[in-house]
């Protein structure tokens, strides 16, 4: 018995090797579903990368376009940019120039100044003369007024005397007339 029992372990029964062939082939029919599974899955991520990688290429194509209509348009707006500033440069250059000529007239109006300043001394000096002329005036007037008042004192005076005078006339010629009375009666040679 023992012999028996050490020649059984050596030996593979026939199910003991169907039962190993139907594992192995249980085995490999699962590998084979899981590598069928995972191809399934990496071709389905390879075409939602494919089709991931053609949106990107599809908008990186767009931005292109974009990026190229732009920049003509970027193109043109540098141009018009570099046009203005050279129409910017020839008013600045313009400007420069009115503002050194402005800087001439400003330096001239300094001397405008102080002839002004030089100006408002004489015209005070004028002004103080015309005041002393004015008071002098005032002065002269009172003076022509108290001549009228003499000369009217002595026009008065003339005209009693005028009229003494004619009356010393009258008397003369009253008191003349014996006188030629007699010269009528004696003439004088």
């Amino acid at each position: 018995m023992s012999t028996k029992e050490e020649a059984k372990p050596d030996k593979i029964s026939d199910e003991q090797l169907l039962r190993a062939s139907r594992s192995f082939e249980a085995m490999m029919l699962s590998q084979i579903d899981i590598s069928a599974k995972l191809a399934n899955d990496l071709k389905y991520a390879i075409r939602v990368g494919m089709a991931v990688l053609a949106l990107i290429a599809i908008s990186i194509l767009v931005l292109l376009l974009t990026l190229s209509s732009q920049i003509n348009r970027i193109s043109d707006v540098v141009l018009d940019m570099n046009t203005n500033f050279s129409a910017v440069t020839v008013r600045m250059d313009q400007m420069s120039q009115y503002i050194d000529s402005m800087a001439k007239r400003v330096a001239l109006l300094q001397d405008m100044d102080e002839q002004t300043a030089g100006m408002q001394q004489e015209i005070a000096s004028i002004t103080a003369n015309m005041e002393n002329m004015q008071k002098t005036i005032n002065s002269m007037a009172g003076r022509v007024t108290s001549v009228r008042k003499s000369v009217e004192g002595m026009s008065v005076s003339i005209s009693r005397m005028d009229d003494q005078v004619q009356l010393m006339a009258a008397d003369m010629q009253y008191m003349a007339k014996p006188a030629r009375s007699i010269n009528k009666m004696f003439p004088l040679p």
